[in-house]
């Protein structure tokens, strides 16, 4: 019986080997609390990194966007306008807090929210007497949105945008770094993320303020006082020490894991590059900089003599190599079916024939070829 290959993941944690120094400290002076050095410093090394921005760091990506939609003032029966090809961390919280999800479809450049759809939506809502109150634009993958589109339109119809930067620490937009593009940015920093926490989150902002803000809402909003007083609502939001201990030692080697991302990317370019029917998803110009957190590709059957994304799945399921269909859009999600949807179908077409590659920062030469020797047998035979 053949003895079956290690798994070789999507997207698995890749550590520095840095992160024990800051989790010893935090054992040694036994702050094993959402309180610390760690969570402090954290916070200043990705305020360093975005310059001029500021950072408070929660327990998970979920919670940043929460927290971003109640500091944009969303309330119950309002309306948000949400990219619809995405995960659903996206959207859920819009529900949480009683507001309803307008679902936009993608364009086909970047696969993210389409300008002119957005633009037909808002205005759709208010001649229905709704207008919305934030836009959630997600950079799909790393890929940066139409950041001058959406802003500009943003700015016509004074809709703030919560900027969903999880997947794109490390991607620009004109050097403009994701993550900083929104009136609201959120991160993550889940264990397959281009850094990782092990669970985590980040809500970035402009001013002081608004960091204080989220820190207080995160921390279950206890007003200043010698015993528990609480005048509002909170969460327990906050990052703990020790995870922000792993974040420290994962800022370190944050440029190597982009480029190490971006150069898997190339090894599925060079390889598709003479392969029909096979697009690689990449900037559209030079404008864009992705980190390509997941590397994706888009199989066309027709000009594959039939092979399809889910063949392509199969066959390296087959030799315990995990891959992953994008994300299936949330207006064709059985929670979400009876909620607005604007568009045609480039999101669902893009569900239907794209399939993310391993992209890990962590795949070494022998992955690679075990990976290469699949594609080739499945394309060329």
């Amino acid at each position: 019986m053949k003895e079956k290959s290690s798994k070789i993941w999507l997207s698995s944690p890749h550590m520095s080997g840095k992160e024990m120094i800051y989790i010893n400290e935090a054992f040694d002076t036994n702050w094993i609390a959402p309180v610390g050095s760690n969570i402090s410093g954290f916070e200043h090394d990705l305020e360093n990194y975005f310059e001029n921005n500021c950072v408070a760091v929660l327990n998970s990506g979920s919670a940043a966007i929460h927290l971003g939609l109640i500091l944009l003032g969303i309330k119950s029966g309002d309306e948000v306008l949400v990219q619809t090809h995405t995960h659903i961390a996206s959207v859920n919280p819009v529900v949480y807090l009683g507001a309803t999800p307008i679902f936009i479809d993608s364009e086909k450049d970047t696969w993210n929210i389409c300008p002119e759809t957005l633009e037909t939506a808002i205005e759709d809502r208010i001649k229905k007497g709704k207008k919305p109150k934030a836009i959630i634009a997600v950079e799909l993958y790393g890929m940066p949105y139409k950041y001058d589109e959406i802003k500009a339109i943003s700015e016509k119809y004074q809709i703030p945008i919560l900027e969903d930067s999880a997947e794109a620490l490390g991607s620009t937009y004109k050097n403009q770094k994701c993550g900083t593009l929104g009136d609201i940015s959120i991160l993550s920093f889940n264990g397959n993320k281009i850094i990782t926490t092990s669970g985590g989150g980040a809500i970035v902002s402009k001013n002081q303020k608004t960091k204080d803000r989220a820190i207080f809402l995160s921390t279950q909003a206890r007003d200043v006082a010698p015993h528990y007083q609480h005048s509002e609502i909170g969460f327990n939001y906050r990052m703990s020490n020790i995870s922000a201990g792993i974040g420290r030692g994962q800022m370190q080697v944050l440029e190597e894991r982009i480029l190490q991302r971006r150069n898997m990317n190339q090894f599925y370019k060079d390889f598709f590059k003479k392969i029909k029917g096979i697009t690689v998803f990449s900037e559209p110009n030079e404008d864009f900089y992705s980190n390509h957190w997941l590397s994706a590709i888009l199989i066309d059957s027709s000009r594959t003599q039939g092979k399809t994304r889910e063949d392509l799945r199969l066959a390296l399921e087959a030799e315990n190599i995990e891959s992953r269909p994008l994300w299936k859009p949330m207006h064709l999600q059985p929670v979400f079916e009876s909620y607005p949807y604007y568009g045609e179908k480039v999101s669902e077409n893009l569900f239907e024939n794209g399939l993310c590659l391993p992209s890990g920062s962590n795949l070494v030469e022998e992955d690679r070829n075990r990976i290469y020797k699949i594609l080739k047998q499945f394309f060329l035979g």
